[in-house]
């Protein structure tokens, strides 16, 4: 449910995370703004958003009527000026510091009234953030979603070292409004939570394929029917205690030796980079990406969350 005390929401980016964190804040009723660089990127931002907003309306999740209701909450500036009354501002510009420190520059110029300043990135220190800011190093975190946000629930909140208590649970509570599942780090660590956890996993995937174990198909099978859906329904360490934590002792003592430690990325994604064989970007990577794959590929990527939509969507 919409916070009162919230009346504006910015978002300076227009690119997929900037247009999905739109379609997340109009979905629950926040009037919003998104700051784009020029009519191009806005013209961008409007396709990206309402392409969300299409996506809702084929599964049958939002209607006609209530996507036109979300629409209206949304407008678009070139000028910061005009998000200088603005209350929690999202920034979800690229992973550079130098340029994320230039909007903080024109943040801090401009934008007085501000309870929070969130970042979107999904590597950059907390504490190397802030020191793009001046006078309002309190009020950043990272608030790092996953894609698309407006279906993904989960965001991780990071404080940095100047982070204030209430900075933090500020992000919480808007986040959590409009239907998110938070957590909030004990402290800053590089690649957050679920990104650690996700490419440990990816870094023993890479491991078994380079050692001639089985094929990037072989192991997404084994993940996508295996344990990868026990995981929506219970916790990771609920499944250790639920099988005995004697078995699992038993079980690391004779198979963590055997699993990677490499500290650098691994000759198999490596040589595909080189290759300029980057994925669905050009068309090839690990696999082949046709248009009618990547058209499936979203499909699919949402279909586990479509469970989870619970927007408090504006009425008349």
């Amino acid at each position: 449910m919409k916070m009162e005390n919230i009346n504006h929401i910015a978002i300076i980016g227009t690119g997929m995370i900037g247009a999905s964190m739109a379609a997340m804040f109009t979905g629950n009723g926040y009037p919003t703004t998104m700051l784009a660089l020029n009519e191009q990127e806005q013209i961008r931002g409007r396709d990206l958003y309402d392409t969300c907003f299409r996506d809702l309306i084929e599964k049958e999740l939002v209607t006609e009527e209530q996507a036109k209701r979300c629409a209206n909450l949304l407008s678009f500036t070139y000028d910061y000026k005009e998000i200088a009354h603005t209350d929690f501002i999202f920034e979800c510009v690229v992973e550079r510091l130098d340029i994320k420190y230039c909007v903080y520059e024109m943040i801090e110029e401009h934008c007085k009234q501000f309870k929070v300043l969130a970042s979107s990135t999904s590597a950059l220190s907390a504490d190397d953030l802030a020191e793009g800011l001046k006078t309002n190093k309190d009020k950043l975190v990272v608030a790092h979603p996953y894609n698309p946000p407006h279906l993904v629930p989960f965001v991780e909140v990071v404080k940095s070292k100047y982070t204030t208590e209430e900075a933090a649970q500020m992000a919480f509570d808007v986040l959590e409004s409009t239907g998110r599942k938070v957590i909030i780090m004990q402290r800053c660590a590089p690649g957050f939570v679920a990104n650690r956890l996700q490419h440990a996993l990816l870094r023993e995937a890479v491991h078994i394929v380079e050692e001639g174990l089985a094929t990037p198909r072989d192991i997404d099978k084994a993940l996508m029917y295996s344990f990868a859906p026990r995981y929506t329904s219970v916790g990771l360490f609920e499944h250790q205690d639920a099988a005995g934590l004697d078995m699992v002792k038993c079980i690391e003592d004779y198979l963590l030796p055997t699993l990677s430690n490499a500290c650098t990325t691994p000759d198999y994604i490596n040589k595909l980079v080189n290759e300029n064989n980057l994925g669905m970007k050009t068309g090839k990577g690990i696999y082949d990406w046709p248009k009618e794959a990547q058209d499936e590929f979203r499909r699919k990527a949402s279909a586990p969350y479509l469970k989870y939509f619970n927007w408090d969507i504006p009425k008349e």
